[in-house]
């Protein structure tokens, strides 16, 4: 099974940045943990900090894996093309969030990418992204796979 978690912008800051709402394990130490825990899945990780090359990702792969895991990070709450990208591919989306959007700042709480996912996990710091994992292998068959 060929799962993408993509994040989005500043999220290669995670562990540094605001260790008291994203924590102070950085991804790149992460990324190795969930790999270990799910060695039946094919796990990619792409980071950027450029909504285009983020949308330029999800064309290349939303045709073909089985599941992505996307954090868009503030793109969330701002980039349309964002969510029509995520309508437009065929590959199921979880959308992620480390923090819990609905509890912070007002403009955190709209999100163009909910509405076209298959599922919405915010505020369990980086155990949302095993979270979403547990819910692809529990919820997307090898079958679903799009080519």
């Amino acid at each position: 099974m060929n799962i993408a978690i993509i994040n989005g912008p500043n999220l290669n800051l995670v562990g540094i940045r605001e260790p008291e709402i994203y924590g102070d394990i950085s991804f790149d130490e992460y990324i190795p943990q969930l790999r270990l825990q799910y060695p039946n899945l094919n796990i990619s990780y792409f980071q950027s900090n450029h909504e285009g090359a983020i949308l330029d990702e999800l064309h290349r792969i939303g045709f073909e894996y089985n599941a992505v895991v996307l954090n868009a990070g503030g793109l969330t709450h701002t980039s349309i093309v964002l969510g029509d990208c995520v309508k437009g591919i065929s590959t199921p989306v979880i959308e992620v969030h480390i923090s819990n959007i609905q509890e912070r700042e007002d403009y955190r709480k709209h999100s163009y990418i909910t509405e076209p996912s298959v599922k919405f996990i915010h505020g369990k710091g980086l155990d949302g992204y095993r979270i979403a994992l547990d819910w692809v292998v529990e919820n997307i068959s090898l079958d679903e796979v799009i080519s």
